[in-house]
């Protein structure tokens, strides 16, 4: 069984910083593209960064400067740094990842239960 479990989320003020970190666990064989979404308070939930298994990095617009997507693959764990954070910031940041699970054929596409962040003025 696989599972994704993000951490590191919290309350920071706007203009600071914060880092958010999920492990992928379980009988993996191999983790293919990592993503960060986010889901503000009533809204749905945005793509805000992705990770390709060779490491190329892709952002929204809205964090584009800011934000910085990374992984470790020895530890099936992705980061995403996120600086000068301002109070839209805010929601719940969600970890995405498609996995190759042992002993199967077919890559799968995972979600990690999110971590709350809140950016306040």
């Amino acid at each position: 069984q696989v599972q994704l479990v993000e951490s590191g989320g919290g309350l920071v003020q706007a203009g600071g910083s914060l880092r958010v970190s999920c492990a992928a666990s379980g009988s993996i064989f191999s983790v293919g593209a990592m993503r960060w979404y986010r889901q503000a308070p009533g809204q749905h939930r945005d793509l805000v960064a992705t990770i390709t298994s060779g490491s190329t990095t892709n952002y929204a617009d809205a964090v584009k400067g800011r934000f910085t997507i990374s992984r470790d693959n020895a530890k099936n764990t992705v980061y995403l740094q996120m600086n000068s954070l301002k109070p839209e910031d805010t929601g719940v940041y969600y970890c995405n990842a498609d996995i190759l699970a042992t002993g199967t054929l077919n890559w799968m596409n995972y979600w990690g239960k999110g971590t709350l962040v809140t950016v306040s003025s």
